[in-house]
């Protein structure tokens, strides 16, 4: 049996050792923050946020952004049904409501028309999420939240890296907020980070995320509010550090292996890849295959043909509303309809082109059976 292809995993180098080895030797006592601070000072050095907060999980970074916001019970917040549930789980926690909208067919991302006939006067937030690297309209979500007065909240998770022009994904939000997980295209094997152009928030977020301590308290062990405690480890942090530094490297390679999907499957009738609209930059993060209806290829046809070459098999995001903490929403057809005809690619940084080869293999021989 050829070895197995698996759908994704991290690019760790001598740099990313290094520096953990130096964290856990060396950072602790008074050095105990040290990397933490330079990895939120490299990220918003590469994002152009004026303030960055390094957390344990992108899902915190989401908590802790919304209750600043003053999302709670009685509230609404906007989103896409095509989502990982972190997001609507985060808005249910604070006692509010998620209220799940349709994807926009092109970019698989929040429909805007969906989005503004959901605004009642619950409504206290819109979320952007950008889908396996694919960006929201911003320009005109954030032209909808201004003329609504809602904030449109960037879920940056899976598209660090892709961009409008040179303005980076989940920097034009309220605030954004980013993943590290072991899948991601940078990864801290756990991690998130929250970004922030607002002072503000920025602050009441560092509150939030040291036990409600205030920043510059001078009473020790003193809390104002009851706070959270999201906070990342220094060790994490050294690690993160060295990612960032390869940033360029890890999302350029990310990129290549879409090309190499787009030059072997683009021209094949009936299959849509990742979109990038002109002007705009696709990280790649998770390139994926939306197969047109009338092929009449399921989901499970392509996992079995995966599963069959040894090849990880990992499914487009099922409707978060069609799962069981929450009530079904089938009017949102196409967030209901693509994911029962699409498949994630496989896309680690050391895939070979023989491994994207045998991809393509499987998924042609659905389209071509």
């Amino acid at each position: 049996m050829t070895h197995r292809v698996l759908y994704t995993k991290p690019s760790i180098t001598d740099r990313e050792v290094a520096y953990a080895t130096d964290a856990a030797q060396n950072g602790w006592g008074a050095k105990c923050y040290d990397y933490i601070f330079k990895f939120e000072d490299l990220f918003k050095a590469y994002l152009g946020t004026e303030f960055a907060i390094a957390t344990s999980s992108c899902t915190g970074a989401l908590h802790m952004g919304m209750h600043a916001l003053g999302i709670g019970p009685g509230d609404e917040v906007i989103m896409a049904d095509t989502n990982w549930i972190a997001c609507p789980s985060t808005v249910v926690h604070l006692g509010a409501k998620p209220v799940f909208v349709d994807i926009d067919p092109a970019s698989w991302c929040i429909s805007l028309q969906a989005a503004e006939a959901a605004i009642t006067p619950k409504t206290k937030a819109i979320v952007a999420t950008h889908l396996y690297g694919n960006l929201c309209d911003m320009d005109a979500l954030l032209e909808i939240g201004a003329r609504h007065n809602l904030p449109v909240i960037e879920d940056a998770a899976e598209a660090l890296g892709s961009a409008w022009g040179d303005v980076r994904c989940g920097s034009r939000g309220a605030f954004g907020t980013f993943s590290f997980h072991g899948t991601k295209t940078m990864t801290t094997g756990e991690g998130g980070m929250f970004v922030t152009n607002d002072p503000e928030l920025n602050h009441k977020v560092l509150t939030l995320n040291n036990h409600g301590r205030v920043p510059g308290e001078t009473h020790q062990f003193w809390s104002q509010v009851a706070g959270f405690k999201y906070k990342i480890s220094n060790i994490q942090a050294a690690i993160g550090c060295a990612q960032v530094e390869r940033l360029d490297e890890l999302t350029r390679r990310k990129q290549e292996i879409m090309q190499m999907y787009r030059d072997r499957l683009g021209a094949e009738n009936g299959i849509s890849l990742n979109p990038e609209a002109p002007g705009t930059t696709n990280s790649a993060w998770m390139p994926s295959a939306v197969l047109a209806p009338e092929l009449g290829v399921t989901r499970q046809d392509l996992l079995d043909a995966f599963a069959a070459a040894n090849i990880d098999g990992r499914v487009f995001f099922h409707p978060v509303s069609s799962m069981p903490p929450f009530e079904d929403q089938p009017q949102n057809k196409v967030a209901w309809d693509i994911p029962n005809r699409a498949i994630n690619l496989n896309s680690y940084h050391d895939m070979t082109e023989e491994d994207i080869d045998r991809v393509v293999t499987c998924v042609l021989s659905c389209v071509r059976r």
